[in-house]
């Protein structure tokens, strides 16, 4: 299952990819997110975060690693725990003082939910759509 959001701000590209690709921020951004701290590195490839996300009703944890990181372009990590892998991705562009992110979750469930994930389709829609007005928000600010 994926989900994806296209954001356009009048932000610069360094400061809305410094921000995001702090992966702590996703409290400020994503209503689902109820907290995500760095276990370990720089922020860099390989750091890792824990991740608490409420979702359905029922919260959840994941530990997210980083995968991927280029400056201002690209910054992917991948969140797994007993029933999910979670893939996140942020693309970045713009010209120096208009900025758009493409933001993209797949999901790959494990075990019996597997069998039942696509009942969540409504649910991970409804959580694409409070993240990117999440996202708008917090850019705003910025």
């Amino acid at each position: 299952m994926k989900i994806q959001r296209t954001v356009t701000v009048d932000k610069p590209l360094s400061k809305v990819f410094a921000y995001f690709s702090d992966f702590t921020t996703t409290t400020e951004w994503d209503p689902g997110t109820v907290r995500t701290v760095r276990q370990s590195g720089d922020g860099g490839v390989g750091t890792s975060y824990h991740n608490t996300t409420k979702f359905a009703g029922r919260e959840t944890e994941l530990v997210y690693v980083v995968e991927e990181l280029v400056p201002d372009r690209r910054f992917a990590l991948r969140g797994e725990n007993k029933s999910v892998v979670a893939h996140d991705t942020m693309e970045f562009s713009g010209d120096g003082s208009r900025t758009t992110m493409t933001y993209t979750a797949d999901f790959e469930f494990k075990g019996l939910i597997r069998f039942v994930a696509p009942l969540l389709a409504p649910a991970l829609t409804k959580l694409g759509n409070d993240a990117e007005r999440g996202m708008r928000e917090a850019l705003s600010r910025l």
